[in-house]
């Protein structure tokens, strides 16, 4: 009897291990299949950090900075993640942050950090009002 309760024991930790082992598997495979799809706006601000990123340290070596990037104007037009986030608030912030960025390349050699970083604080104040989890990323845009 005792064989036979032994036998049973360790059969069902087996099946019970297989099965967990199976559902482990099924959530693996089906979280790998859920893909994220980023908007166009999402991509060019990707695109505009980067671009930044190169920009700050082209400013702090001194380097020369080329030209504006005219892709930023897409700004305006991407197809946003939610399309009801296109307030009035984000055309004002949009405007002044290409009228930042444009002027980085137009302004005296004393003054780039400054204007780089009110491009940057533009970024920031427009992300306050919607979509605040790049924050503390943008924020490490700022030349201090």
């Amino acid at each position: 009897m005792k064989k036979i309760a032994l036998l049973l024991g360790i059969c069902l930790s087996i099946l019970s291990c297989n099965s967990t082992e199976k559902k482990s598997l099924k959530n693996t495979k089906e979280s790998a299949l859920v893909m994220y799809k980023f908007s166009e706006m999402a991509l060019l601000m990707e695109d505009m950090y980067l671009a930044n990123e190169k920009l700050k340290e082209k400013i702090l070596k001194q380097d020369d900075l080329g030209s504006f990037p005219e892709k930023f104007i897409n700004i305006h037009t991407a197809l946003l993640t939610d399309e009801n986030d296109r307030t009035a608030s984000f055309e004002v912030f949009s405007k002044a942050l290409i009228a930042n960025q444009k002027a980085i390349y137009s302004t005296s050699k004393d003054s780039v950090k400054n204007q780089f970083n009110s491009m940057v604080n533009t970024c920031i104040a427009c992300h306050e009002t919607t979509c605040s989890g790049p924050i503390p990323r943008i924020k490490k845009l700022l030349i201090k």
